[in-house]
Formats: structure tokens, C-alpha cells, sequence
């Protein structure tokens, strides 16, 4: 029961870290940061086992992140406004060819990273962006002047 209880606050402590580190973290880590992530994951083990290096003690382990985060998935579909909270919501940041820079600074994002994304995506000036989104995953959606959606948009969407 003790390990129970050490994965489920690990567990939420885990959510609240990942959920305030913001989107742009998640969706663009560096090698450094994939390292940290990994280290992290080392040290939650030891935190909730604490040294019970047992078969039983690493399945209890697992089986209530695993239970968490099905209850939290659950949470976020049945109730829609939890959603927003659970799971974030697509932020603007540039509208009709011009930055929001508001939304730019809330998830620590600047001129250059969006102006790569945007290279990725094949285009080549902020003038021809109506819109650009940032998603819940950490992902860049571009829609381009005319209705187009970008190179990048169409490879990600099955149906586009």
C-alpha cells in the first residue's frame, strides 16, 4: 500500500511539473532536456519504491501511474471543461501575418522559433500566415492566406 500512495503523489506531482513547464517544452526538447527527462524518470522510480527492488513493487508502481492516467483521460473526455485544465488549449499566436505578442510571452516562445516552424512548414513569410496555432502537444499548425494549410499540416491530417 505504501508504494500505492508514493506513485499516486509522485504521479500528480509528475502532471503538475510536466503541465507547468508549458507546451513549447514539451513539443521541442533539446538533447540536454530528453537527458534531464530520462534522469527524472530514475529518480521517481527510487522516490516511489523506495528500494523495494521486487517484481511486485515495480508492477504496483507502474499499475497506478498507469490508473492515474486513465482517470485523468477519462476526466478530460466526460467532462469538457476539465479538458481545457487537463490537457491545455490551442493558443494564437500569430493572426492575419502579425504576432500576438501576448501569447508569445505567456508560453515563452519568440520570433525565431516561430519563423522556424514556419520554414519547416515551407513558408516563407510571416505575410502569408492567416493564422498559427500552437497546440495542446507542443505542435505548430499554420494556415496559410487563401484557406491553404501548410506542407506540414497536410502530412500530420490522414484526411487532408
Amino acid at each position: 500500500m505504501d508504494i500505492v500512495l508514493r506513485a499516486t503523489v509522485m504521479f500528480f506531482i509528475l502532471f503538475l511539473l510536466i503541465r507547468l513547464l508549458g507546451k513549447r517544452e514539451l513539443g521541442q526538447m533539446t538533447p540536454f532536456e530528453f537527458v534531464v527527462l530520462v534522469v527524472l524518470g530514475d529518480l521517481i522510480q527510487q522516490g516511489v519504491t523506495h528500494n523495494d527492488f521486487s517484481l511486485t513493487g515495480a508492477t504496483l508502481a507502474i499499475c497506478t501511474f498507469a490508473f492515474w492516467a486513465l482517470v485523468l483521460s477519462w476526466t478530460a473526455y466526460l467532462f469538457p471543461r476539465a479538458k481545457d485544465l487537463l490537457e491545455g488549449t490551442p493558443r494564437v499566436i500569430v493572426r492575419d501575418g502579425e504576432i500576438v505578442q501576448e501569447n508569445l510571452r505567456r508560453d515563452r516562445l519568440t520570433r525565431d522559433e516561430i519563423l522556424s516552424e514556419m520554414r519547416l512548414a515551407g513558408i516563407g513569410r510571416m505575410s502569408e500566415v492567416a493564422w498559427a496555432i500552437l497546440e495542446p502537444q507542443g505542435k505548430m499548425s499554420f494556415i496559410k492566406k487563401g484557406g491553404q494549410s501548410s506542407p506540414q499540416q497536410d502530412q500530420d491530417d490522414p484526411a487532408g
